[in-house]
């Protein structure tokens, strides 16, 4: 019988031939120690030149393709590809892994590059984005991330001069990107007309912002800033792949084959040209250079290495070789010398003479057969087939040449006879794959692809077809893959022919194989069952194609597909590898004994029956708690319709968990321990148990929702922590003397936690999931931040444990599998315990040094490990051992049969149920040793001897049955586990009787009278026995299927009704024990039965949801109609069908089952238990669907039933899976104040509306958008004028040539310049001055003071504003991207004028449209952090936390998401989705850093941060009498844990914790939009909505407890105030308006003073400027027209027109006004005083444009019926239409009169501009008279001067408004997209070029110049803000 282990020889690498210089580049480099480091393959190379040596590092699993060096030259930063590739940093003097990046990037790491510090590496992703991170590579943490380019990044390098800041470069772009926050920033380069647009290759930064990069066709591009300022043509012939800069300069590497050097000025300093030195040769292609010193390296694409010497430039010197593109297929190996040759797709043959080389076989794709003498000449040269060659071999006497090919035969050619062709083997039905020679060279054995394997004689080649004759044939060589001696190389059950090469080595017995993934294995010869164990090792990339041992057997050479590299391997046989067992084995080379072959090993010893069981527990759930919101979502629709109907009130009284009988032990180990106080902690179901054993009472951890599996203690015993099963499992780290968690870990393991361990300081925690790869993860738990994660093992691992004396290390232990780990950045390297087989070890316990460890078996072995070598066993138990304790020098382990504790049963008789119980968990301390067992008994054992029994529960198996007795407190339980039970549910809690039973059962029953119990079983059977004794009284079993309930009749106890799963109700009578009657009649088995009081009725349901009732005692069904059946008097009531516990049934029934109800004897309260683990609570009769209750989470899976103690006192229930049997006292109404804890409560929303405000509704449905997907504004239709074709003129038609120098007058001006006494000058920049507006209508909490009340800040459109009051002065921040929603300050003094913003965005993809934070100081405008966010659509909340560090943000998006971030390093530290329906505000409490509060449409809701995660509890409202649910939009706090909501209906709500504690009613008339908490006195601002009154207003100030109030009146004139935004500052109280007014009001004499105003509804439309002084009017659809003063940054007077207002004009005098009207009409005011002077309306749609003729004569109104019509103004006030234009193809956009007062242009809707005559309205067509007029002015955005201002992507939006400046040089423009731009007037050339002006929001209405062009006015549409712009003027 073959030996079926792994051979016990192995080998090393030793050398790569080989270098990747295909596809990559800047991948060599000198290290620190002079030594060279590149990668071939997936191994990384460290090469000494001096002493010709390598070493080798191995963490990668797949190709590495790119390489970065640390600064201090010792680091290596390594990429790989792969489905889920990692980065490696690794030191390069010991080649072990420092650390491990990975779970960022998909496809591949592309590029790879350090800072000038070396703690920042920065990375790029191979996928559809090009993403770019930046780690913190120590911590494995990610920094930064963003979408990197749409297309290939070929370079990234840090700057080294600026910190934070990058380049990146690649196909047709270059970006230059800035690092802030958690955000990466792009601006792309301008290739402008300095050079083309084209890709660049590579790059290296200088200093002062100058950075130069290698382009594609040879130039090389220097940038300054984000501009390239001049090319060095021609520097290389073609593309430069490489560029390095040292400390003398740059070198720059090409594809011609040329290094060149340059200094630090890039200068060029000399060529190097490869191509012509002796090693060169045509096509030679640099791919990466690397100077130092005298000394350059050059990788080539042809995969070689040369140094080249500066000053001895001609003679590099030839490193490395390897081969280059195509596959490499061939290797021979020199029979005598240690020489291999191999032969590639490239064309070329080449020897391998270093150490030791080998190889024969050489393919070339024209078929050729090359036989070559040693110095490489050619012999012959033969070609006689077409196909590729793949096989050919010399006979082992020389004599012939086989040679294989694809034509599927192989040629024999006699070699003395000049290679004649001497015979054919014909016969295999495919290609040749491998061929063998016998030692005689008689036979020659072949391999084809269909898996044939044939024999022939030689040289004849015929085949043999006799087997017999081959029995005695040696084989000279074995390279075949098939045959019986290798059958073992396959896998057991492959069909595959993956594996490409083999090759046997018969002294030592052993066979190399190569296969297409890449692993070389090492099998024993022969080796004939399939599945035979290995050793394997890892290098190769992808497939190796060819593996051959040298001559002598000392090497094994392999090579590489894909990869080109020649690997050679020294062949390490077991007498050495003794010797060598001191030097640490290569990470990851470790031996593996295969996974995959079990080949049905003899020597295996049996499974243990417990672990086969374990193994095989699956912990998924069909549905997980935490699917349900979205079950609630999808089955919305249902109740929207009921929702209508009143729902029935949930129960006053609630329930409390009292007791828990139970203690996971069957699946579970170590996990029970004595805490601080001496109290135990364990876990049962759901629940952590805390339980004192003195007071015999338990204190329960409630935070899971589903099983707990594993649970660990700190090192100080007074923290636990605890994990749970679930999709998205988490692990609770809680106190046991508060029970509240301090951190809760989430995001890792999904399925469940099966293991957990502290680290010996307590401050990490290692944890192990449930996944298909049991992923490992170490935490640092306070922070909730994941330090390391990798996959652990295929199979189950049951232990974790940290190693106490260094907290970097741990080991797993598991099925087969014992591993040790240790900690490198974001990823853990694991070893395997070298011990030959593998067992399955159950547990593990670190010994009292860093090196020594214990493992128990499931043999019963306890293993002793030193490092990661087994030392020895020794033989301690008979079963499995499960649990293990070290102590200081002793050891104690438990296991299964009786051993460990001297039998127990002896001290504890009676109840314990086996002699000798499976220990699961043993633990010490307070002088006992604490045992938990697999049957859920916890035992305490005294040093001394004596045991006590604390805790006793159901083993495995599924518990059903469960009896209250009718007046005792007791209850009665029967389970699967074949044993009934009698509990005490009196103070004593214990269990008072057992009893095995034959079967397990699945229901029991009191008798009334209580003397009797009666179990149904599960095969049928049911017996009734004592109560007492429990000793049987009588038995029946008449049906074959489980008895699913049973009962006896109320009263005497007459009848017995036993329902079975066979769907029958049999009835006895229990005096006679005879069967009296049968019901029949049900479709399928019966689920739950009820007598009624009589009885004489019964009711059934079954599990086709049927309810049935039958007569007693025959058995007769019977009809009731359901008004009937509320009316019968039942004497219980389990079922859960029926009209009167409808509403128990939840909105998601498809998935859940509710499967017991009881209701109380007083009748009022309905218990249910389902199978999501909930205990509800109903208000009997539950009528209606989907009633309010109270729901409870303790049991984690079913709650398979429940019952009420006889005096409603005590609820019982026990759970199915979990075992365990629950407590809960029932508390009245009355208790409730003291109770801290209460249930959630119902599940759907209330359908109280929750009240309605216009405004409110507004703020909830408005769609936020970003400017960049902004369309048009105005409905516009036709071709836009950039796209449309120009007409020729009319010479160019007639073909007239005008001669150069025309002697016509020259053309006139095109504008009417009104400075023309000054030198003209154009203008060069715009400057934002003033902005008048406030964001007040969808926004609130945005007005703060600042600076003790100096300044005030706030916002509008993109823009944060700083006013100082004394000063009037504003001051900008201009960094956000889009409109700014939130604003907050911070309060801490460490952070003053420190204010965050969040902006509008596009979806969460991290790229520049993604949602944003920024945190910026208020006084220097200087952003501190950016935060970006995938809060989709925007951040519509910010908060600051009270010590500052941390701020809340909530999201847009549809989950509402909120997240907290540590902002000053962007790092995200917990996001969660936070309602279904929009958050208004959260806040953080100002005084915590955890807790805050959300509040929103119909929902309030408290949250605590516990490490990384966000727990809620929603407010509980039911203490309250009439409280309902509302709509909550404000919040502010109060001390000792106060709450205060402000409600839409104008209450304020008091909460306590998270319970309502009473109600301010009508605090305000409408709703309270804004609190604001006072920190140094505690006072309580609200701002509201209401009509000014006496006594109120929508101000009001509150004391601390808001009792009691001063009101306000703001002095604004509305009809209606309302406050959006309020904040108090000393003595004044800042209040932000509806209106956009910011008011200053005075605490003492409530004075106000309007700071701020703006138009309060939007567009502005109208802007017009005066004639001569700094003012302008604006007009707006809030129906004003307001006149604002510039050199006064103030409004000096608004009229109110009670109409929305379009459009407004200055006469050219100054004197008169001219407004157009929305509904058509417009109006002539005397600016003087304000009369109106004349009104008309003529038409009925609204007026767009309005003028005054230069002239003053005419005013010219044009509307949207497509019209201008003409009044003559010297006719006086009574305004006839004189005449109008006509033919007008649509809507009218601007309009301006010629100097003269003949003409007027138009611009309309249609993207054309007319001109037409004044006043008779005709249009003019005549292009050469229209040529020659002058404009007073231009405003239009249309015509061949103007065309230049339409920009490429305005396929959606439009140019909306324009003007050109008085000096008629410049224009101004404003679009959709809320830009301003500056271009050049005229501007006929298309996309011209220009400046462009941030800060508006999307849409801008109109621009104008004041005169002398001193400002620009903007104003916006969404924004409702006017922009006041200082014109710079070019200097003279």
């Amino acid at each position: 019988m073959a030996d079926r282990t792994a051979p016990n020889c192995h080998l090393r690498l030793e050398w790569v031939y080989g270098y990747r210089g295909h596809q990559c580049r800047n991948n060599l480099y000198y290290t620190a120690a002079k030594e060279i480091v590149y990668f071939v393959a997936g191994v990384g190379v460290v090469y000494n030149t001096r002493e010709h040596k390598q070493k080798f590092y191995l963490g990668h699993n797949d190709d590495i393709i790119s390489l970065a060096l640390h600064p201090e030259r010792v680091l290596v930063a390594t990429g790989q590809v792969g489905k889920e590739p990692y980065i490696c940093v690794w030191d390069s003097y010991t080649v072990q892994t420092v650390s491990i990046l990975k779970d960022t990037h998909t496809h591949g790491i592309a590029c790879l590059a350090f800072d000038l510090d070396g703690q920042c590496l920065v990375s790029v992703g191979l996928d559809s984005k090009n993403t770019i991170c930046v780690w913190d590579w120590r911590r494995g943490k990610v920094l930064a991330a963003a979408p990197g380019h749409t297309d290939r990044i070929f370079d990234i390098s840090w700057d080294l001069y600026q910190p934070s800041k990058l380049v990146s470069c690649g196909v047709k772009h270059i970006k230059f990107w800035s690092l802030c926050g958690n955000a990466l920033t792009p601006k792309r380069g301008v290739f402008g007309k300095t050079g083309d647009l084209q890709t660049i290759l590579c790059l290296a930064c200088a200093r002062d912002e100058v950075t130069y990069s290698g382009a594609l066709n040879g130039d090389i591009y220097v940038w300054k800033g984000i501009n390239l300022i001049r090319t060095v043509q021609g520097a290389h012939g073609s593309g430069i792949f490489s560029m390095n800069a040292c400390e003398e300069g740059f070198a720059t590497g090409g594809r011609d084959g040329c290094v060149r050097l340059w200094d630090l000025n890039f200068k060029p300093i000399t060529v190097i040209d490869l191509r012509e030195t002796d090693q060169g040769y045509k096509g030679l292609s640099v791919r990466s250079v690397c100077w130092r010193g005298d000394h350059i390296l050059v990788g080539t694409q042809d995969s070689e290495i040369f140094e080249v010497v500066v000053h001895d430039r001609t003679k590099p010197f030839l490193i490395m070789q390897g081969h280059c593109e195509g596959e490499l297929w061939a290797l021979a190996v020199h029979p005598t010398k240690p020489l291999a040759m191999t032969g590639s797709d490239d064309r070329s043959v080449r020897w391998r003479m270093v150490v030791s080389y080998l190889k024969n076989i050489v393919n070339d794709l024209s078929s050729n057969v090359l036989p070559l003498h040693r110095d490489m000449t050619e012999v012959v040269h033969i070609k006689d087939r077409k196909e590729a060659i793949h096989e050919l071999k010399y006979s082992p006497d020389g004599a012939h040449l086989a040679v294989g090919s694809n034509d599927n035969s192989v040629d024999i050619y006699s070699v003395v006879q000049r290679y004649k062709k001497v015979g054919e083997c014909i016969g295999s039905t495919s290609f040749i794959t491998h061929m063998d020679w016998s030692t005689d060279s008689k036979y020659l054995q072949t391999n084809d692809g269909n898996g044939k394997r044939l024999f022939y004689r030689m040289p004849s080649g015929k085949e043999v077809t006799n087997r017999e004759e081959l029995k005695l044939v040696q084989w000279s060589s074995w390279t075949c893959v098939l045959g019986p001696e290798v059958n073992g190389i396959w896998p057991k059950y492959s069909e595959i022919n993956d594996i490409n090469s083999v090759d046997a080595n018969f002294n030592n017995q052993v066979l190399v194989t190569a296969d297409d993934y890449g692993l070389v294995k090492l099998l024993r010869y022969p080796c004939v069952r399939k599945g035979a164990k290995f050793k394997k090792y890892l290098g190769h990339s992808a497939h190796i194609t060819n593996a051959r041992w040298s001559h002598d057997y000392q090497w094994v050479i392999t090579i590489g597909g894909a990869d080109h590299s020649v690997f050679q391997w020294k062949f390490v046989t077991d007498r050495k590898s003794k010797e060598a067992l001191h030097i640490a084995p290569q990470e990851t080379l470790g031996d593996s004994n295969s996974e995959e072959s079990d080949s049905d090993q003899s020597d295996v010893p049996e499974m243990d029956s417990e672990i086969e069981q374990e193994t095989h527990l699956t912990y998924r759930r069909q549905v997980y708690k935490e699917d349900l919101p979205q079950l609630k979502e999808q089955s919305k629709e249902k109740h929207r319709a009921v929702a209508m109907k009143k729902r029935e009130r949930a129960p006053g009284s609630g329930l409390k968990l009292h007791f828990i009988h139970g203690y996971r032990g069957y699946d579970c180990r170590s996990n029970l321990f004595y805490t601080q106080t001496g109290e135990i902690v364990y876990h049962v179901a759901a629940v952590g148990v805390v339980y004192n054993r003195q007071q015999n009472t338990q204190r329960f951890y409630m935070g899971h929702d589903d099983d707990i599996l594993c649970l660990a203690i700190h090192p100080l015993k007074d923290y636990v922590a605890t994990g749970q099963v679930g999709r998205d499992s988490s692990i609770h780290i809680w106190d046991t003397e508060i029970m509240k968690p301090m951190s809760v870990l989430k995001g890792f393991h999904q399925l469940g936690v099966c293991a957990l361990d502290f680290s010996a300081d307590g401050k990490r925690l290692a944890s192990v999931g449930l996944d298909d790869n049991h992923t490992i993860v170490l935490w640092d738990w306070r922070k909730g931040e994941k330090l390391s994660a990798i996959r652990g093992s295929k199979d189950k691992i049951f232990v974790i444990k940290v190693n106490p004396y260094c907290p970097d290390k741990l080991i797993t232990a598991g099925i087969k599998h014992m591993k040790f780990w240790h900690k490198t950045g974001g990823g853990l390297i694991g070893r395997k315990g070298n011990m030959g087989k593998t067992e399955t070890m159950m547990c593990a316990v670190y010994g009292w040094t860093e090196e020594m460890v214990f493992s128990g078996t499931c043999t019963g072995d306890i293993c002793i490990w030193r490092d990661m070598f087994l030392v020895k066993t020794v033989k301690a138990h008979d079963g499995p051992v499960f649990s293990m304790h070290a102590l200081e020098k002793v050891l104690e382990g438990k296991g299964s049969n009786r051993d460990a504790l001297m039998k127990i049963a002896s001290f504890a008789p009676g109840l314990l149920l086996e002699d000798n119980p499976s220990i699961r968990a043993i633990s010490l301390g307070h002088g006992y040793i604490l045992v938990g067992t697999k049957n859920g008994e916890i035992l305490e054992v005294d040093k001394s001897g004596p045991i006590t029994l604390l805790v006793q529960g159901h083993m495995e198996g599924e518990v059903w049955g469960l009896a209250t007795h009718p007046h005792l407190p007791l209850c009665a339980t029967v389970s699967d586990d074949k044993t009934l039970r009698i509990w005490d549910l009196s103070p004593s809690h214990c269990m008072l009787a057992v009893r095995k039973l034959k079967k397990g059962g699945r229901c029991c029953c009191f008798s009334p009278e209580g003397k009797a119990l009666a179990v149904g079983l599960n095969d049928g059977s049911f017996l009734i026995v004592n109560a007492d004794t429990l000793e049987d009284l009588v038995s029946f079993h008449h049906r074959k299927d489980i008895i699913s309930d049973i009962r006896f009749s109320p009263g005497a106890g007459k009848y017995l009704a036993v329902a079975s799963g066979d769907s029958f109700v049999d009835i006895y009578n229990v005096m006679s024990s005879k069967r009296v009657g049968v019901c029949k009649g049900s479709l399928i088995y019966i689920t739950h039965l009820d007598w009624d009081k009589r009885g004489k009725l019964l009711q059934v349901n079954t599990g086709a949801k049927e309810q049935l009732f039958f007569e007693a005692p025959r058995g007769k069904k019977q009809t009731i109609p359901a008004t009937e059946v509320e009316k019968i008097d039942w004497s219980t009531w389990t079922c859960v069908l029926g009209t009167s516990c409808e509403g128990i049934w939840p909105v998601v029934s498809e998935v859940t089952e509710v499967t017991a109800a009881c209701l109380s004897n007083d009748r009022k309260v309905l218990a249910t238990g389902d199978d999501l683990g909930y205990v509800k609570l109903f208000r009997y009769p539950v009528k209606g669907k989907y009633a309010k209750f109270k729901r409870y989470v303790a049991h984690s899976t079913h709650v398979t039933n429940v019952r009420w103690t006889h005096d409603d006192g005590l609820l019982v229930t026990v759970g199915g899976g979990d075992t365990c049997l629950m407590i809960w006292t029932h508390e009245a109404e009355g208790h409730r104040e003291a109770r801290h804890c209460d249930s959630e409560e119902s599940d759907i929303e209330s359908e109280d509306d929750g009240g309605y405000d216009s405004d409110v509704t507004r703020e909830n449905e408005i769609s936020y958008t970003i400017k960049a997907l902004s369309t048009n504004m105005r409905p516009m239709t036709g071709v836009k004028p950039h796209l449309q074709l120009k007409e020729p003129s009319v010479d160019e038609r007639q073909g007239v040539v005008r001669p150069p120098v025309s002697r016509a007058l020259p053309q006139p001006e095109k504008l009417q310049t009104n400075n023309v006494g000054k030198k003209k000058r154009p203008i060069e920049d715009l400057v934002l001055d003033l902005v008048f507006g406030y964001r007040g209508n969808d926004c609130r909490n945005n007005v703060h003071y600042l600076n003790e009340g100096a300044d005030i800040i706030y916002h509008t459109a993109s823009v944060g504003i700083v006013l100082n009051l004394t000063t009037a002065c504003q001051s900008f921040y201009i960094e956000h991207s889009d409109d700014i929603l939130c604003l907050t300050i911070n309060q801490h003094p460490k952070f003053p004028n420190v204010v965050a913003t969040g902006q509008v965005g596009d979806t969460g993809d991290m790229s520049a449209t993604s949602p944003s934070i920024h945190v910026w100081d208020a006084m220097n405008k200087q952003t501190l952090s950016v935060l970006r966010c995938f809060h989709s659509r925007g951040v519509c909340s910010v908060s600051f936390s009270a010590t500052g560090k941390l701020l809340l943000s909530v999201g847009l998006d549809p989950e509402h998401t909120i997240t907290i971030w540590k902002w000053q390093e962007g790092a995200n530290v917990a996001s969660r989705s936070g309602h279904i329906q929009r958050i208004f505000v959260a806040e953080f409490r100002p005084d915590s850093d955890t807790q805050f509060v959300s509040v929103g449409v119909k929902h309030v809701r408290f949250w605590t941060l516990a490490g990384r995660a966000l727990l809620s509890k929603k407010g509980v409202m039911s203490n309250i009498e009439d409280a309902r649910m509302q709509t909550m939009l404000s919040v502010a706090f109060g001390a000792n844990n106060l709450t205060f909501t402000g409600t839409i209906s104008g209450d304020v709500c008091v909460w306590k914790e998270h319970i309502l504690v009473r109600v301010v009613a009508k605090a305000h008339t409408g709703p309270v939009f804004t609190m604001y908490t006072t920190l140094r006195d505690g006072l309580i601002v609200t701002g509201g909505k209401e009509r000014p009154s006496k006594e109120g207003g929508a101000l009001k100030l509150w004391d601390q407890e808001l009792k009691r109030c001063r009101a306000f009146r703001l002095e604004t004139g509305q009809i209606i105030d309302c406050v959006r935004s309020v904040c108090r500052g000393k003595g004044k109280i800042l209040v932000g308006t509806r209106n956009a007014e910011i008011i200053e009001v005075g605490e003492k004499n409530a004075a106000c003073n309007i700071l701020v105003n703006g138009h309060m509804d939007g567009p502005i439309w109208g802007v017009g400027t005066h004639p001569t002084r700094d003012v302008f009017l604006s007009a707006a659809e809030d129906g004003t027209v307001r006149l604002w003063d510039i050199p006064e940054k103030k409004m000096l007077n608004k009229v109110n027109l009670g109409h929305p207002a379009r459009t407004v004009a200055y006469s050219p005098e100054g004197d008169m006004v001219a407004i157009g009207m929305k509904n058509g009409e417009f109006i002539i005011l005397l600016v003087t005083s304000l009369k109106i002077w004349g009104k008309k309306r003529d038409r009925r749609s609204p007026i767009q444009d309005i003028r005054f003729s230069p002239d003053s004569r005419y005013l010219a109104v044009g509307s949207s019926e497509s019209a201008v019509d003409f009044y003559n103004l010297t006719l006086g006030p009574q305004l006839n239409r004189i005449n109008c234009c006509r033919d007008i193809p649509s809507f009218v956009m601007q309009m301006d009169f010629s100097a003269d007062s003949c003409y007027v242009q138009i611009s309309t809707g249609a993207y054309k501009r007319l001109v037409y005559e004044v006043p008779s309205g005709k249009q003019a067509t005549e292009q050469a008279v229209i040529d020659r007029i002058t404009w007073t002015t231009w405003t239009s955005v249309l015509g061949d001067e103007v065309v230049g201002i339409w920009s490429r992507n305005t396929d959606k939006a439009d140019v909306t408004c324009a003007c050109v400046s008085h000096s008629g040089l410049n224009i101004v423009t404003g679009d959709d997209f809320g830009m301003v731009k500056l271009f050049d007037f005229p501007c006929p050339e298309k996309f011209a070029k220009h400046k462009r002006f941030l800060g508006h929001s999307a849409h801008l209405t109109n621009i104008r110049f004041t005169s002398g062009d001193r400002f620009v006015i903007s104003a916006g549409g969404d924004d409702r803000s006017l922009f006041v712009w200082r014109c710079v003027h070019a200097p003279h």
